[in-house]
């Protein structure tokens, strides 16, 4: 575990008005173009648990970073989408980082799944601080005050959920939310939010839209790769003779969890091949 001191902050975190003295950070902190937190209601329907999963599948691979809670309900289902999606993910519990006291208990191997991604766990409790009610409105600025903007996925009128999304306004970041239906109480704080100005996402593509990012696959300087995602442009880059996949993962600077998905989805679209220990285009 390492403590980062304020000049260590994400560029965003240190600009908010009431930034922490310290955090304490386990795992590696994403280095991603876009950071983005998705919150949502702990008592998720599955409407809400659905449009979580194809949002995150829809970003697939973005140079984006999830961050999230690690609550229960709809922080857990973004993190596990995000991870399965071979997205960043940047946890921030209420709670300090010691395994005995890591908060929610049941969501500890999820915490385990994002270190072991490459992911982080970051939190400005002391490590073997138990999470209390008052802690999680104040790690909830921590979320939106790093993040470009905030996803809200489900919420009912007075969620606390809601704080995040307010806190996101105070510091001048996008707020994002899905609709619903009318009549279910889960999709009442978003409609209030769309009313209160929020941007209405549909898909991935509107994610990336209002974060002014290019379209998946697409980079007009460079016709000749506008078929590719921003990772597999690293990696295509990096080929320019053949690599171990330990001196490619060095290369490209991205964890090996992503690089094995990036590398197998290449394999499947005939980018790239692996020969005799080395990979190499095709």
């Amino acid at each position: 575990m390492k403590t980062l001191e304020p000049q260590e902050f994400p560029k965003k975190l240190a600009e908010i008005t009431d930034p922490p003295e310290k955090l304490y950070l386990a795992g590696r902190m994403p280095k991603c173009n876009r950071y983005l937190a998705v919150v949502g209601s702990r008592k998720y329907t599955k409407y809400g648990k659905s449009i979580c999963r194809k949002l995150m599948q829809d970003l697939a691979g973005s140079d984006i970073c999830i961050v999230s809670g690690l609550a229960l309900g709809i922080d857990a289902i973004a993190h596990k989408a995000a991870l399965e999606a071979g997205l960043d993910c940047l946890a921030i519990p209420g709670s300090g980082l010691d395994k005995k006291v890591l908060y929610p208990k049941t969501n500890q191997p999820l915490a385990e799944k994002i270190l072991k991604a490459g992911g982080g766990l970051l939190s400005e409790f002391e490590p073997n601080f138990k999470a209390r009610a008052w802690s999680f409105p104040k790690r909830n600025r921590i979320m939106a005050g790093l993040s470009d903007a905030v996803l809200v996925i489900e919420a009912t009128e007075k969620s606390g959920t809601l704080i995040t999304a307010r806190l996101a306004t105070e510091y001048n970041r996008d707020v994002f939310t899905v609709p619903g239906s009318l009549k279910s109480a889960n999709t009442a704080g978003p409609h209030e939010l769309i009313r209160q100005g929020a941007a209405l996402i549909r898909n991935g593509e509107d994610i990336r839209k209002e974060l002014h990012m290019e379209p998946l696959g697409e980079t007009p300087s460079d016709a000749s790769t506008n078929h590719l995602t921003e990772n597999e442009k690293k990696i295509i880059n990096a080929l320019s003779s053949p690599l171990s996949k330990d001196d490619l993962i060095t290369t490209v600077d991205l964890p090996a969890n992503k690089v094995n998905i990036i590398l197998s989805q290449m394999e499947l679209k005939g980018l790239v091949i692996e020969s005799n220990g080395r990979i190499e285009q095709k």
